[in-house]
């Protein structure tokens, strides 16, 4: 197996076309599920592949399940009491990972 073993979701980019028609490519940091829906987080990142500020961004992410190829829609989360559960899970899952590489404290 040797070279798969390396963690490629740290790779996987998209890119996000913001309110105003500009392009973002973000990271992929993971897929959330919160009270039985899914949200994506993401890190924007500039054309280095680097995040200035530290901030993510979190959408709710849905598959079409019929068709696996179809691009998947990211919807912008407007109400704060979800935001904040989203937030809770995702401060949760770096509890419990080793992110420190990409958080600095």
């Amino acid at each position: 197996m040797g070279k798969n073993n390396d963690y490629e979701a740290e790779e996987m980019t998209v890119e996000l076309e913001l309110e105003d028609g500009s392009i973002v490519n973000c990271a992929v940091i993971t897929i959330l599920t919160v009270e039985e829906k899914d949200y994506i987080v993401l890190l924007p990142i500039d054309e280095n592949g680097e995040n200035q500020d530290g901030e993510v961004w979190f959408y709710r992410y849905s598959e079409n399940p019929e068709d696996p190829d179809e691009e998947p829609v990211l919807d912008y989360i407007d109400d704060d009491d979800e935001y904040e559960k989203v937030a809770d899970a995702f401060d949760e899952y770096l509890d419990n990972c080793e992110f420190d590489e990409l958080v600095d404290d």
